[in-house]
């Protein structure tokens, strides 16, 4: 089981999986099962996609751009308005001029086909570490009273990602974590000493804070 399989909670991370090609959609969900992942929803149809994530509330939603009922595009931009999941969109090589149209749908990745295990993990991997830290900030900046549309919170928000990024620079650099585990760290030793992230993250960069 592959560490990006499970979510901070422990559990394993959930997927719906929205493909209209039944051979690439069964490659997918064997993979990611494989891999520890629980493939909770499947489907062909985009629509139907948008309806899964509303009943399931996966982690991860991987969608393929053409599909009937609704395409990738439309769904993810239903689902990244609604939900707080990483949408993946998968593109073939001839469709690349839809990936600006994806990422302003909300999409944290595309993915082109045909892809292979070895490549395609990975960078699942990677969507659903760099947005779990997105919402880890999200979060702690919320639980301190600001809202989403608050100036302030989204200047505090910037503050903080770039604080944790230098951070993660440094635990990674001089202690030789792995980018997922410089953010853990950040974020358990916040928890445990009751701190906001942004000031565990400073005391790293300032070298006040090392992993024992």
């Amino acid at each position: 089981m592959t560490a990006a399989a499970m979510s901070p909670a422990g559990v394993p991370t959930r997927v719906v999986i929205a493909e209209d090609e039944a051979i690439i959609r069964l490659d997918l969900k064997e993979i990611l099962q494989s891999a520890g992942y629980d493939v909770a929803g499947e489907t062909a149809r985009g629509d139907e996609a948008v309806a899964l994530v509303e009943q399931l509330e996966p982690d991860l939603v991987i969608l393929d751009v053409k599909m009937p009922g609704m395409d990738g595009v439309r769904a993810a931009r239903e689902i990244s308005s609604r939900h707080r999941a990483a949408v993946v969109v998968l593109t073939a090589f001839s469709q690349r001029d839809l990936i600006e149209e994806a990422r302003d749908a909300g999409v944290a990745a595309y993915l082109v086909k045909p892809f292979r295990r070895e490549e395609l993990l990975p960078a699942i991997a990677g969507v659903l570490a760099q947005c779990r830290q997105e919402w880890a900030i999200d979060e702690e900046v919320q639980s301190l009273g600001g809202g989403p549309a608050d100036g302030d919170a989204a200047e505090d928000k910037i503050a903080t990602r770039r604080v944790v990024e230098e951070a993660k620079a440094v635990l990674m650099e001089q202690y030789g974590m792995g980018e997922p585990d410089a953010f853990a760290f950040v974020q358990r030793t916040a928890m445990q000493t009751r701190s906001r992230m942004r000031d565990v993250a400073r005391r790293v960069v300032e070298g006040e804070l090392r992993p024992s």
